[in-house]
């Protein structure tokens, strides 16, 4: 190293120590001014961007919060129409209308229980006079026109409130708390009640309304629905560690139903209990409750301070009785925002530190031309691709000379290595040809042994159809005449015996039930024996009505076996079918799964339009339901005649199916696992095709698996 001084004629020492620095100065600065000025954005963002994020929650759980109080009530108005509907309430009703004694007991015990079940504070009968006598319900009873259930908010004296129930009387008083920044109370207890009162009527068998349920419950320090809405819109992780969410009922200015806790941090023995009887302070109380607005800001929350939301709540005759109110704990925010600055800071002096030390270490590099020709051989040695470059030096000095004679032999080397690199790239893609046509040949292979496969499958089904259709046809004629006879002669044995019938009625009505299923199966199986016989003529339609159409007529039988339709109708092009032949198998793929299913669960119906090459041919129609789903074995054979699972079933629906289906040209294919269910495919082509031009079964297409897609 002692030819560097006399090299460059100054003191080494020197030049390291200013070149240095410099570079360990001009670096840090932009880091500096850069990291420092993300600390003040980050504080702005958080004042300015953070706060408004805040208030848009809090505002958002206010409307959660009413929304649910109105749900509430919604949920009171179908309670009371239960006990309305159920056998043990019509039945005494019925009785009532008579005038049968001791009636008035039954009916008031059922109630009793009634109201036991569902969680009410009171629910009774009253007569029309009676709820026109009751000054509370005098309001309500315009509200309820055509026999519909009205439901509001009300307060009531403590006199009033032992009407509806001795318990409700003590169940309202609450003792008041002198709360600081509220209004100082003027007395002791709140002896008032809150009520979510719905009021229901019965119309009577003269067509009159004659009594109305009368039901509800006393919000007055019943916590189920503040902890409710707080479960609901401040659930585990969304609000910091340490932070309450809090929902409060107010009847004026005074909370009857909260969440907010007595003591924040208990102490010793303190319970940390709920504010119940604390006052709400008087800025907010003028702005809701006397000018009926709402208010979303900071708020001082009987001993603390909270991001607030206050909204008034009105009666049924839209007088401010109260307020609802949502918000949680300010401190948490505010210690993670100091929280957050600290570790900026932090972050910052670290940074400032790491940096200075490696500006530092490379302004020391680069003073080291000699270090920098080391690294680069290095470098080359173990496989690298470098080059020197230059040296920031003079182009005669002996260094730079020799660093760019290495340059030109590595780049000699780098042509000749890339040379090599061709000629193998080129041997690869040779060889991936070679590989890529031997695959397709294998796969072509493969399809045209699965293509023969299928075909054979079905050139044997259609001959066991066309041997089985013939035998049909003959065995239903013979069958038609006997059933006509049979049938014929019940209806005049039934005649002749007149009023003695009614002995063997039951029977009488076997027999004919029997002979019309013989009938039924008859001319199914005439229709699959001579389906040419069966042709309609076809018509441009479009599908949703077809659809909506099948769901009117299998509803009554589905919503008996409790399965719940699911409807995704997409499919807007037009096609030619014969609508009750659709109809036909629509509700015949239906009612299939509603059975597949034991008559419980979901059956989803969708239809899109039918996509080739990005342009519309026609539809499809999907009818996916949830049952056991059909074994492997089974599912090549589920359209052949005569062959069912059900022990009441003919086998006949699904075969029919199809060959209406087949005589438009038209797709089915069939999707099956066990446990999960069934998926059946219907493809309608815009024109209807002629199935002669089809093969056989040339439109049937199975498999077990279902796409996960249709699994949601």
């Amino acid at each position: 190293m002692a030819f560097f001084p006399r090299l460059f004629g100054v003191n080494w020492q020197q030049l390291q120590a200013k070149v240095r620095y410099r570079i360990l100065v001009l670096t840090l600065l932009p880091i500096l001014l850069t990291l420092v000025s993300l600390v003040f954005i980050t504080i702005y963002w958080n004042i300015s961007y953070t706060g408004k994020q805040l208030f848009m929650k809090v505002k958002a759980d206010l409307t959660v919060a009413r929304n649910t109080l109105v749900a509430v009530q919604a949920k009171q108005e179908e309670q009371l129409k239960q006990v309305m509907v159920s056998w043990e309430f019509q039945n005494a009703f019925r009785q009532l209308e008579s005038k049968s004694p001791m009636v008035a007991d039954e009916i008031s015990a059922l109630l009793g229980q009634q109201k036991a079940a569902l969680h009410l504070d009171f629910l009774r009968l009253i007569s029309v006079a009676e709820a026109a006598a009751d000054p509370d319900l005098r309001m309500m009873l315009p509200k309820t026109n055509n026999a519909e259930a009205i439901s509001g908010l009300m307060v009531l004296q403590p006199q009033r409130l032992a009407r509806l129930g001795e318990q409700l009387e003590a169940a309202a008083v609450i003792p008041l708390v002198d709360t600081p920044r509220s209004q100082k109370p003027s007395k002791v207890v709140e002896k008032r009640g809150m009520l979510s009162r719905s009021l229901l009527p019965i119309v009577g068998g003269d067509g009159t309304v004659g009594w109305y349920l009368d039901g509800g419950i006393l919000l007055n320090q019943d916590m189920r629905i503040v902890d409710h809405i707080r479960d609901l819109v401040y659930d585990k992780g969304t609000l910091p560690e340490r932070s309450i969410g809090t929902v409060t009922i107010f009847l004026d200015n005074t909370r009857i139903s909260t969440n907010v806790p007595l003591h924040f941090s208990p102490q010793n023995s303190e319970k940390q209990g709920r504010a119940l009887g604390s006052l709400v302070s008087e800025e907010v109380r003028q702005k809701v409750l006397v000018n009926g607005q709402l208010w979303v800001d900071r708020a001082f929350v009987y001993n603390d301070w909270f991001i607030s939301a206050y909204a008034p709540l009105t009666d049924i005759r839209g007088k401010r009785i109260g307020m609802i109110y949502t918000g949680f704990s300010e401190s948490p925010f505010i210690h993670n925002y100091l929280l957050n600055i600290i570790e900026l800071g932090t972050i910052l002096m670290l940074v400032l530190l790491v940096s200075g030390l490696l500006v530092y270490r490379g302004a020391y590099s680069l003073l080291l031309p000699i270090e920098r020709i080391h690294h680069v051989v290095k470098a080359v040695q173990s496989g690298r691709n470098l080059r020197i470059g230059s040296l920031g030096l003079e182009q005669d000095n002996e260094l730079s000379n020799l660093a760019e004679q290495f340059d030109r032999m590595l780049d000699l080397l780098q042509r000749r290595n890339n040379q090599i690199q061709a000629a193998a790239e080129q041997l690869e893609v040779k060889v991936e040809e070679r590989t890529r046509s031997l695959q397709e040949k294998t796969e072509e292979l493969q399809r045209n042994v699965v293509l023969l496969n299928e075909t054979r499958q079905q050139l044997v089904t259609n001959e066991k159809l066309t041997a089985l259709g013939e035998l049909t046809a003959g065995i239903a004629h013979e069958i038609n005449n006997p059933t006509a006879v049979i049938l014929g002669n019940m209806e005049l044995l039934k005649y002749e015996l007149g009023d003695q019938a009614a002995d063997v009625e039951e029977e009488i009505e076997i027999v004919i039930q029997q002979v019309g299923r013989i009938s039924t199966i008859i001319r199914s199986l005439l229709q699959y024996s001579r389906p040419g016989e069966f042709n309609a003529p076809l018509e441009m339609h479009q599908l949703t009505p077809i659809i909506e159409e099948m769901l009117i007529l299998v509803r009554h039988s589905v919503q008996q076996q409790e399965v719940v339709l699911i409807q995704e109708l997409n499919a807007s092009y037009p096609i030619e079918v014969n609508r009750p032949q659709l109809l036909q198998v629509l509700i015949n793929m239906v009612v299939n799964a509603a059975h597949a299913m034991d008559g419980r669960g979901r059956i989803k119906i969708r239809t899109y339009d039918w996509l080739q090459r990005g342009e519309p041919i026609g539809v499809k129609i999907e009818i996916e339901d949830e049952g056991k789903g059909i074994p492997e074995e089974q599912l090549g054979r589920i359209f052949d005649p005569f062959y069912t699972t059900r022990k009441d079933g003919t086998g006949l629906g699904l075969s029919l199916s199809y060959g209406i289906i087949k005589r438009i040209g038209g797709t089915i294919e069939v999707s099956s696992i066990l446990g999960k269910g069934t998926i059946f495919t219907i493809g309608l082509y815009h024109k209807a095709k002629d199935d002669q031009l089809n093969p056989p079964y040339g439109g049937l297409h199975f498999s077990s698996n279902i796409n996960n897609k249709n699994r949601s």
